[in-house]
């Protein structure tokens, strides 16, 4: 802190209207998160007015740095910087911290808050999506970069904690990211030795900084020395390390300037009390220990931020002026995937696949379908938790995204899903059309990413095959049982499970077409014969379900999904024989079903057919919904087995004769009821 006489220097008065802002609001709210923000606050300060290029009026224009608060709890430290530099928030916003809708949630939110980049707060997602945001930077570079026009060039800055480093996602996306060298990736790890149980050297005792060395990082360890000179230096360091995504170390003092709460664990979680940011401010020399008191001269100051950032983007538009008379063709694909838009009639001939018997795995038809979307859909691009050859999700004409080439359109993420969720994720939020596959059952590892996509409303594709009992003898360990389910709870998730080719290809679609949802793309690994496309109508996927096999006056519904479409279709050819009228319903997509409107699914599952059965390999749970208390749910009640799938199938009785037997029994309630 700089002092002359009783007053403070600018800058210092700036940093501590952040402090001060924050640990008010933390107060008033009798809620948050207060010590690191006070700690911080220097680098905020620093990154917000100094070195960032970012234009709070317009915060969307494509060439802005980025910046990921990975320590979501200190979100009073973005909001309280976010205020000042002239973003769409109030001095009102920060004193309705952590209220029913106010713009100041507990965490940072992705659309729900200005200025927020990524939503955060589980702790190691942050930094991991941030390596989506650094590899979607050098992938928009090399393709739209040329010679004397560089129009993409930005950097992400991160702020991490000692939780965010301790989480495992963290250490593999910073792998990936040093294999990839990422240079315009710059974080700044904060070792404050502070977390809720108390010291971290309770439970964390390795040397990061040689761990993050080894992972190909280029570290710097500034120690205490957080004045805006020092990170300035570090950051123009850090900017100039082209090859290597940079680290930047800083020993922070947790509540700076509370007296007796500075280096506690006390200040992480809490209010800091009324009486202790007195103190503070008096530490602070802060003109005033009024609540929410900001001086003039310090947002007068922040606020010229606006008109650099104003200027910053006036710049860059010039230049993209001048690339656009030189490159028009470039400009306008460049504009199109920035500004979220599919190529125009892109989806005109969806696949179709003429009807077969012994058909193929969905997640055959997948590969084919990927194909043709590719060359419809330059910004399609993804990969495979190494299980490429499994999943089937390479794009044949294309090269590998790698340490040498970045105009590709394959990832390797290696045996890393917890990171691919939280990259594909980073590379969506920079409008790539991003997926990532690998097997349903390590989906497990993947639900944090895919939590956040569904709370920032954004439409992430994920890939899982080898979707059931269906993959055989891998066994238990791998065969999905509850997976489904998990799934299918999840707010604003697309899982759709395809029953065939056909419904594969309209799944497809619909997953490149989103635009607020993540997809979970549900395929098998076993053939699945491919029905006739005349029976699959073009909204089979959007409507959810529909009626694949119909009778008059049935008198019992079944209902499959994806693999046990057939076995449903089995099952009413055996109740066909017996005299009983069965109606097949094909539902690749419980969530897109149960929100149509009443017409449509009572014209599906008619309300006054009260004999169901629903048939799918996986677990039970949730299917009362859709058969009823009188109907019954063919399916999995305890884990798989190892075996062929064939024998599988018989073993655990999903098969057209059980299903055949459980209509039956489903009818002779509905008859006496």
């Amino acid at each position: 802190m700089t002092v002359t006489g009783d007053r403070l220097s600018l800058d210092d008065l700036c940093i501590d209207t952040i402090r001060t802002l924050s640990m008010d609001a933390v107060q008033k709210a009798n809620s948050g998160h207060p010590g690191t923000p006070m700690a911080l606050a220097p680098v905020a300060y620093t990154l917000f007015t100094r070195t960032m290029r970012h234009n709070p009026r317009e915060e969307h224009w494509p060439d802005r740095d980025r910046f990921v608060l990975s320590a979501g709890h200190a979100s009073m430290l973005l909001y309280s910087t976010l205020y000042l530099s002239g973003y769409d928030i109030s001095l009102d916003d920060l004193k309705a911290f952590r209220q029913l809708h106010s713009k100041t949630p507990g965490h940072p939110e992705f659309r729900e808050v200005p200025g927020v980049e990524v939503t955060t707060g589980p702790l190691g997602q942050g930094i991991s999506h941030a390596v989506g945001f650094a590899l979607a930077e050098r992938m928009l570079a090399t393709r739209f970069n040329r010679p004397g026009h560089e129009v993409v060039n930005h950097f992400t800055y991160v702020i991490a904690s000692d939780g965010d480093i301790e989480e495992g996602i963290s250490s593999e996306a910073s792998s990936l990211a040093g294999h990839l060298g990422l240079g315009k990736l710059i974080v700044f790890y904060d070792r404050n030795h502070i977390s809720i149980e108390g010291d971290t050297a309770i439970a964390l005792s390795e040397d990061t900084p040689l761990r993050y060395a080894a992972y190909d990082w280029d570290v710097q360890d500034i120690g205490e020395d957080v004045s805006i000179a020092r990170l300035e230096e570090a950051l123009a360091t850090a900017q100039g390390v082209t090859d290597k995504p940079s680290l930047i170390v800083m020993r922070t003092h947790i509540a700076f300037g509370a007296p007796n709460k500075q280096d506690t664990a006390g200040a992480h979680g809490s209010p800091l009390g009324e009486e202790e940011i007195r103190a503070a401010k008096r530490f602070y020399r802060f003109p005033s220990e009024e609540p929410f008191f900001v001086p003039e001269e310090a947002l007068e100051h922040f606020r010229t931020t606006i008109e650099r950032g104003a200027a910053q983007q006036r710049e860059w538009d010039e230049r993209f002026a001048r690339y656009r008379a030189d490159f028009p063709e470039l400009a306008a694909e460049f504009e199109r995937i920035t500004n979220n838009r599919r190529p125009e009639n892109w989806d005109a001939r969806v696949p179709r696949f003429d009807a077969d018997a012994k058909g193929m795995a969905t997640r055959k038809s997948s590969e084919a379908v990927l194909q043709w979307a590719a060359l419809e859909v330059p910004e399609l691009i993804g990969g495979s938790a190494d299980l490429a050859p499994s999943t089937l999700t390479l794009i044949d004409e294309a090269d590998s995204v790698d340490t040498r080439r970045f105009d590709g359109r394959n990832l390797h993420f290696g045996i890393r899903e917890h990171a691919m969720g939280a990259v594909v994720n980073g590379l969506t939020l920079h409008n790539f059309r991003a997926y990532g596959a690998t097997f349903l059952t390590f989906s497990d590892y993947m639900k944090g990413a895919i939590r956040l996509a569904a709370l920032m409303r954004l439409p992430s594709i994920f890939v899982f095959t080898h979707d059931s009992i269906g993959l055989g003898e891998d066994g238990p360990t791998h065969q999905p049982i509850e997976h489904l389910a998990h799934l299918r709870a999840t707010p604003n998730v697309s899982v759709i499970r395809p029953g065939d080719a056909n419904e594969t290809a309209l799944a497809w679609r619909h997953a490149i077409n989103a635009t607020d949802h993540p997809i979970a793309m549900i395929l098998s690994r076993q053939n699945v014969p491919t029905l006739d496309p005349a029976s699959v109508p073009d909204d089979a996927v959007e409507r959810g379900a529909y009626v694949l096999r119909d009778v008059d006056d049935p008198q019992v519904i079944l209902i499959g999904t994806g693999s046990e479409v057939q076995v449903a279709v089995a099952a009413a050819e055996l109740l066909q024989s017996d005299g009983i009228r069965a109606r097949v319903v094909s539902m690749p997509c419980w969530d897109h079903f149960q929100n149509q409107d009443q017409a449509y699914i009572d014209a599906v599952l008619p309300p006054h057919v009260r004999a169901r059965v629903s048939v799918e390999a996986a677990s039970t749970f949730g299917w009362s919904r859709w058969v009823g208390d009188l109907g019954e749910a063919v399916g999995m009640r305890g884990f798989g087995a190892s075996a062929p799938a064939a024998a599988l199938y018989e073993h655990f009785g999903i098969t057209g004769e059980a299903v055949a037997e459980a209509a039956r029994r489903s009818l002779s309630r509905a008859q006496s009821n």
